[in-house]
């Protein structure tokens, strides 16, 4: 079949949206129309940098839709079903998965290619093989999924916010919950107050945290965040510093989870001064290129102090438990969905939702698809 998508057709240029054809759903493979796709921060990173992966690339991870066909030996969906996208995609029986670690399955090994785990592209541009990011290509109109990639959630949830439940809202929370361990009584700090950043705030909420410092130096996403639980919002780490060592009677936070745009090595340093004494530092931010990601760590301080680093994706979350488990959370009104699409946007202005998030007017924008 054919549709529309958004291609990056090399690094350092725009989206754009090209006529694609999608190819048949083989064995283990399901046909998706896309609903709605959010514009993660990821995608914009992809437009940078694609280390290990290759261009052109459909973009897209975070998003919604219905099933359309499916593939010899497909269980778990059928035709009609509505489903989130997992960016990374959990097979189950590969040994991550089998101790609890599905989002670094195996089957996620070439998501900066796009290739599907049968070792088939989804997609064709003008005769050749192309893939999805993160083996999804949610910003096509249709793609074809993994098994290992869908997630059925009951049929009466809103597609839309539902989408934000494939990146934004189990890499926050979890970020915070399972990364972090956040635990009642705590400080945390969250660094970074996006997509990401704010559903690290509702994470630490949920587990107990007794002070949530949010820390971004945009007044409305500071303001966003304490509708959404922050006890404290501060312009930069140097003052969330100050007021961790106040809160915590002289110590400072005992989670600190970096959601940040681009990691660097100054966010580093600030985000590592607000930690205190047996304290996690959760690293949950990407580089635009993988070199200016490079990060400081004093040792001494490590050692002393018993810090601990700990890398964070898809906030430690196993796709097919969390998400249908924080679509109830927000069906019970203990997690707000609702509020963090800040615009909607058309495929043809995809290029400027990410504009309007490089200039901090959204939290969240989203991606209509067909409207």
């Amino acid at each position: 079949m054919r549709t529309r998508g958004a291609v990056l057709r090399e690094a350092g240029t725009e989206y754009e949206i090209v006529d694609l054809e999608v190819v048949d759903p083989g064995p283990g493979e399901v046909l998706v129309e896309m609903a709605y796709a959010g514009l993660c921060h990821s995608d914009e990173h992809l437009r940078h940098s694609n280390p290990g992966g290759r261009y052109p690339i459909v973009g897209g991870h975070e998003g919604s839709g219905v099933v359309l066909a499916v593939g010899p030996g497909v269980t778990g969906v059928a035709p009609g079903d509505h489903v989130v996208t997992s960016f990374l995609p959990a097979c189950g029986h590969c040994r991550y998965c089998a101790t609890g670690r599905s989002n670094i399955c195996d089957a996620g090994a070439t998501i900066a290619i796009g290739q599907l785990p049968t070792g088939t592209y989804p997609f064709r541009l003008d005769g050749e093989p192309l893939g999805g990011f993160c083996i999804v290509g949610a910003f096509a109109r249709h793609t074809v999924l993994s098994e290992f990639s869908c997630v059925r959630i009951d049929p009466h949830l809103p597609l839309d916010t539902a989408a934000l439940l494939a990146c934004s809202v189990p890499t926050g929370w979890g970020s915070a919950v399972y990364s972090g361990g956040t635990r009642p009584g705590d400080v945390v700090v969250v660094v970074g107050l996006g997509g990401v950043g704010v559903n690290a705030v509702q994470g630490a909420r949920h587990a107990g945290a007794a002070h949530v410092i949010g820390v971004d130096p945009v007044a409305m996403k500071r303001e966003f965040a304490a509708s959404l639980g922050a006890t404290h919002t501060v312009a930069d780490a140097g003052e969330a510093a100050q007021l961790a060592r106040h809160l915590s009677r002289g110590t400072g936070a005992d989670v600190v989870v970096v959601t940040v745009g681009k990691m660097s090595a100054g966010v580093m340093a600030g985000a590592s001064a607000c930690l205190g004494k047996g304290g996690t530092l959760v690293l949950t931010a990407l580089a635009d290129h993988p070199r200016e990601g490079h990060v400081d760590l004093n040792g001494q301080m490590t050692t002393v102090f018993e810090h601990r680093v700990q890398g964070s994706l898809f906030g430690s979350c196993n796709p097919f438990r969390d998400i249908p488990m924080l679509a109830r959370l927000a069906e019970e009104g203990r997690l707000e969905l609702d509020s963090l699409v800040t615009r909607r946007y058309a495929l043809d202005e995809l290029n400027q939702g990410y504009r309007d998030q490089a200039a901090g007017e959204t939290v969240r924008g989203l991606l209509v698809h067909g409207g």
